[in-house]
């Protein structure tokens, strides 16, 4: 149950968001522009590492939102359960790993990124952008994971509401819009 009232329909962060809607247009606008902005990494490839970092915090709600918009965007489901639970032998590029090595490493405690793992990047094709990017969504994933626990929000147990929600997330993004959730 949460720490604070919340409206049932609205699980995870969405309820939260809904909650101070001051706080969320900066959120889902940074969220947007990480996400699916302009950028050399997929779409997929960032739901990717927002999914490695909710999985290593343990944030059931965001690992499994994130690893079914994941899903929308890669070609084969198995990849972001592959990512989670054995990432050397996931399917991806050795860039794509490396940079999801730096992401894992971000969600622990930022300190614990190493030149070795910033130069195995860039050996494998890392740009400074994406490295960057990587970081930060890392980073920000890491708030919404403690965010979303903190508050001891509603976490759906039914696999076919993140199937909906990943499919919502892949059509809209994350801004808001007055249907958004009309389809959870």
């Amino acid at each position: 149950m949460p720490y604070i009232p919340l409206k049932e329909n609205l699980p995870g962060i969405t309820g939260l968001l809904d909650y101070r809607l001051d706080t969320a247009l900066p959120i889902r606008q940074l969220t947007h522009i990480l996400l699916r902005g302009e950028s050399t990494l997929t779409e997929g490839e960032r739901e990717l590492i927002a999914t490695i970092v909710s999985n290593g915090n343990e944030c059931r709600f965001c690992t499994a939102a994130h690893t079914a918009a994941a899903n929308q965007y890669l070609d084969d489901p198995a990849i972001a359960e592959k990512v989670k639970t054995d990432l050397d032998a996931a399917p991806v590029s050795d860039r794509i790993k490396a940079l999801l090595v730096i992401a894992r490493a971000v969600g622990k405690n930022g300190r614990l990124v190493t030149p070795d793992m910033v130069e195995t990047a860039k050996a494998h094709g890392a740009t400074d952008r994406e490295l960057h990017d990587t970081v930060l969504i890392a980073a920000l994933f890491s708030l919404y994971n403690r965010y979303v626990d903190g508050l001891a929000t509603v976490t759906p147990s039914d696999p076919a509401f993140y199937d909906r929600l990943g499919h919502i997330l892949k059509d809209k993004g994350y801004l808001p819009s007055p249907d958004r959730y009309a389809t959870l």
